[in-house]
C-alpha cells in the first residue's frame, strides 16, 4: 500500500496515508480491527453511473459520424502471408479484409469490408479472438497463444440501513474484497464483493445468488461496520467482467500475428474507469503507429507468450 501511494503521489494524486487511530478519528463508524494502514484520496474522487456514462459517449461519438450496427460477429474473412523466423519457424502473418456480422431479428449476415478491426468486445472477446484464429496453432507458441478472456459473472447488492455511515463515505474497500459506497441520499448503500477461484458462479446466466450477500459479502461488512448488522437488501442484479485470467489486467494493442486486429480488453472490472486512456491510446496506434500520451506496451499480447505478468496489489 505504501508504495501504491507513493506511486499516485508521484503522478499527482492527492493521496494519504492513515494509520488506524486517525482512521478511527476520521470515520468513527469504522471498526478499525486488523487494520494496519488505510489509504484515503483526499480530493478528486466520487464515482459515477457505469450506464449513464456509457450513454454519453455512445451520444457523442454519433454527433461526430460513428455509426452503430447492433448483430453478432460470425466470421473474419482474411489474408495469409508466410514469413520465416531466425530460428528457421515458419510463421503465418493474416491481415482480415471482411468480418460478418449477423443482424438482429434476422438469418442473414451483413458483409463489413474493413482496414482496421478493435476487438473490444468485452467478457466476449477471447470468443471473437478465436474466430480470428488466434490460439489455433500449437501449444507453447505465438500462434497457439489464446486470449486468455472469459465471462465471469459478478454481483451488485443495494441495501438500506436507517443507522448507517452518512454523507461523508467514501467509497470503502475492505481488505477481505468488499466494498460498498453510498446511493443517493436515503442511507442506501452499493457493494459487494468477488468470490474466490472455488466460488466462480456459473456465467451461462445473470440470475443473482443472494445466499452469496447472506454468507460471504455481509459478514464482512458486519465485521468492519457494526451499524451494518441490522440492514436489508433492497435490489439486487448480475453482469459480466471481461476477466483476464492470465494477470488480471489489461490487453492493448496489436496482435503480432492477426496484423490488423487490435485489442481493448480484459479490465477485469476496470474498463470503463479506464476507457477513456484506453480509447485514446487505441487510437493513437492506429492513427500514428505508436502510443504517443501514455506508454501502454507492457500491456500488450505478447506477454501471454512471454509469461510476463502485469502484476497489480491491493485492487478490487
Amino acid at each position: 500500500m505504501e508504495n501504491n501511494v507513493k506511486l499516485q503521489r508521484q503522478e499527482g494524486a492527492k493521496v494519504c496515508l492513515m494509520s488506524p487511530e486517525q482512521l478511527q478519528n476520521k470515520f468513527p463508524w469504522i471498526n478499525t480491527e486488523g487494520v494496519a494502514l488505510a489509504s484515503y484520496g483526499l480530493e478528486g474522487e466520487g464515482w459515477f453511473d457505469p450506464w449513464s456514462l456509457l450513454q454519453g459517449l455512445q451520444r457523442k461519438v454519433q454527433s461526430m459520424g460513428v455509426h452503430f450496427c447492433h448483430g453478432e460477429v460470425t466470421r473474419f474473412v482474411s489474408s495469409s502471408n508466410y514469413m520465416e523466423t531466425m530460428s528457421g519457424e515458419e510463421v503465418t502473418l493474416k491481415r482480415i479484409h471482411e468480418v460478418h456480422v449477423k443482424m438482429n431479428h434476422s438469418l442473414e449476415y451483413q458483409p463489413v469490408e474493413c482496414a482496421i478491426v478493435i476487438n473490444a468486445a468485452g467478457a466476449w472477446s477471447g470468443q471473437i479472438a478465436e474466430l480470428a484464429g488466434i490460439g489455433k496453432g500449437p501449444p507453447n507458441t505465438l500462434q497457439g497463444t489464446k486470449l486468455p478472456v472469459e465471462p465471469r459473472k459478478r454481483y451488485v447488492y443495494v441495501w438500506h440501513c436507517p443507522q448507517g455511515p452518512g454523507l461523508e463515505t467514501p467509497l470503502i474497500a475492505d481488505p477481505s474484497g468488499a466494498y460498498f459506497r453510498r446511493e443517493g441520499l436515503g442511507n442506501n448503500y452499493l457493494g459487494g464483493c468477488s468470490p474466490t477461484e472455488e466460488e466462480e458462479p456459473d456465467p451461462g446466466n445473470l440470475e443473482v445468488d443472494h445466499d452469496f450477500f447472506q454468507d460471504k459479502v455481509w459478514p464482512h461488512l458486519a465485521q468492519r461496520v457494526p451499524a451494518f448488522e441490522n440492514l436489508k437488501v433492497q435490489s439486487a442484479w448480475a453482469g459480466y467482467y471481461d476477466y483476464n485470467t492470465f494477470d488480471q489486467n489489461g490487453v492493448v494493442g496489436p496482435h503480432p500475428l492477426v496484423v490488423n486486429m487490435y485489442f481493448a480488453t480484459g479490465f477485469s472490472g476496470h474498463g470503463l474507469q479506464q476507457a477513456p486512456a484506453v480509447g485514446r491510446a487505441v487510437a493513437e496506434l492506429v492513427l500514428e503507429g505508436h502510443f504517443q500520451t501514455i506508454n501502454l506496451s507492457s500491456f500488450c499480447f505478447s506477454r501471454f507468450y512471454l509469461r510476463e505478468k502485469v502484476t497489480e496489489h491491493n485492487i478490487l
